[in-house]
């Protein structure tokens, strides 16, 4: 049976375009909608010249946190997802949000999880020195770029890096590894996958 996925975001949507692009043909899930917490999203008009249904709902029009999870659950109980997809949404959840998704939701991000959880990841992996970044897609939890980790890809940095040219390096990496672990998920299979 089709999985039906459902993909969040707050930008341009690059990442939910890479899923989007990997849901055709014998792939076992397809997108049914692109939502976002900004109206002016530019992925929502990329999604929607897709032939991918939308919406928005923003959440500066709420007056707390649960009222945004609220109106945003009634969009997403409209399109009946299988599957969740953070693909650079920027708003932290509640624990009662992702409860609902429990064992359903997944992320994308920026870094080799467990290192550099929460924002300016490369900046951070290049003021530690490391010598090897990349991205992480893992299962949703309550607790912030936790659960279960699903699948990473890496990269060497470079003395030449900064945090703009590793930002760039590394969202390439992005658009292979999420599509790929998605089909796995989908299809069962919640071993690591790794990437180089």
């Amino acid at each position: 049976m089709t999985q039906r996925v459902a993909i969040l975001i707050s930008g341009g949507g690059s990442n939910m375009l890479a899923l989007v692009a990997s849901m055709t043909g014998d792939h076992p899930a397809r997108p049914v909608l692109v939502a976002a917490n900004d109206p002016a999203a530019a992925g929502l008009a990329r999604a929607a010249a897709g032939g991918i249904a939308t919406a928005a709902v923003d959440h500066r029009a709420y007056g707390d946190r649960a009222d945004f999870e609220a109106a945003l659950h009634a969009v997403l109980a409209e399109a009946r997802p299988d599957i969740l997809c953070l693909a650079g949404f920027m708003r932290i959840l509640t624990p009662d949000f992702i409860a609902r998704w429990e064992g359903r939701m997944l992320n994308i991000h920026p870094s080799l999880l467990p290192k550099y959880k929460g924002l300016h990841t490369h900046a951070r992996a290049l003021a530690a020195g490391d010598t090897e970044h990349g991205c992480t897609v893992h299962e949703v939890t309550a607790a912030l770029d936790d659960g279960p980790i699903l699948g990473q890809a890496r990269l060497r940095v470079t003395a030449q890096d900064t945090a703009e040219t590793l930002a760039a390096r590394v969202l390439p990496l992005e658009h292979r590894l999420y599509p790929a672990v998605l089909r796995r998920f989908v299809e069962g299979e919640r071993g690591m996958l790794t990437l180089a």
